[in-house]
């Protein structure tokens, strides 16, 4: 009995590492993935439409301004589901859960094609559009947004 008690304290300090790391099981992972990449597939819809679309005209600069920020409000969204979608599938060991939430992070191409193209449209609405300030403050934003859209444990 003596030696039961030091293998079962061996056993419980060899598990502790995958009870602290939260292993889900991807029954239980998969629907809150699923949330993030149903929200960012939805975004990627409306950037492709926007990338079909010639560059929208506005009567004024702060219309021009509203739409603009609206783009990159969506931008931050779309970055924030990608990541979030990434950090819940983490929580499961399981290798499709993760290669699903990995696969939309070719979306983030996509959003950089945006901005490439906003930045023309900015052009012709005499408003050049610095990207990489642009791309800064979109970093910057997605940890917010990011806590803003996780799913409640």
């Amino acid at each position: 009995m003596t030696r039961a008690l030091p293998a079962a304290l061996l056993a419980a300090v060899l598990a502790t590492p995958a009870l602290a790391a939260g292993v889900k099981s991807a029954e239980e992972v998969r629907p809150r993935v699923d949330h993030h990449l149903r929200h960012a597939e939805a975004l990627a819809r409306h950037f492709q439409s926007v990338l079909d679309a010639s560059c929208p005209r506005f009567a004024s600069a702060g219309e021009w301004d509203g739409y603009l920020d609206g783009e990159v409000e969506r931008v931050v969204l779309l970055m924030a589901h990608v990541e979030q979608a990434w950090i819940e599938a983490k929580t499961t060991g399981d290798d499709d859960v993760r290669r699903v939430a990995k696969a939309p992070r070719k979306r983030l191409d996509q959003a950089r094609a945006l901005l490439a193209k906003l930045s023309g449209c900015a052009e012709r609405h005499g408003a050049p559009l610095d990207q990489v300030a642009l791309w800064r403050r979109i970093e910057r934003q997605v940890p917010q947004r990011q806590a803003e859209i996780a799913l409640p444990q």
